[in-house]
Parts: C-alpha cells; sequence; structure tokens
C-alpha cells in the first residue's frame, strides 16, 4: 500500500502574520500555519514597501523550503 510523504507541504497559500518586519530590500520572518501546527519562515515581500511586524500576509510563492514570498492581505 502506498503512503504519501508528509514531511514536506507547501506553505503557498497559507495565511500568515509577520513577526519581524521585513524591509523592502532583505528578508524577515512569517509565522505560517503548516502541517497542523505553525512554523516561521525567511520571508521576503513582493512589493517595495516595509511589511511591519503582526502583518497578516499570505504566502504567494516559496523560494526554498525555509523561505516564502508574501504579500499583504487585502483590507
Amino acid at each position: 500500500m502506498p503512503s504519501a510523504d508528509e514531511s514536506f507541504q507547501s506553505p503557498v497559500g497559507a495565511i500568515g502574520r509577520i513577526t519581524v518586519g521585513i524591509p523592502p530590500d532583505g528578508p524577515g520572518e512569517v509565522l505560517v500555519a503548516v502541517r497542523g501546527g505553525s512554523e516561521t519562515y525567511a520571508a521576503w515581500s513582493r512589493t517595495d514597501t516595509t511589511l511591519a511586524r503582526d502583518t497578516r500576509v499570505v504566502v504567494i510563492d516559496s523560494i526554498s523550503a525555509r523561505s516564502v514570498i508574501v504579500e499583504p492581505l487585502p483590507s
């Protein structure tokens, strides 16, 4: 019987919250609900503006297993 490997589940499409502000030219950190828990990822903003701590975002792309690109949730 084949078994599904659930060790990796893409965070793309998940809602998160910025835990370390994201400057326009570098990474910050986002806490995202995945795999039945919460995990932090290095995060870059899709926009050229700073994203402040506690901003709610959506993950729009995955750069690597621990790095993502986010954008603010629409108001």
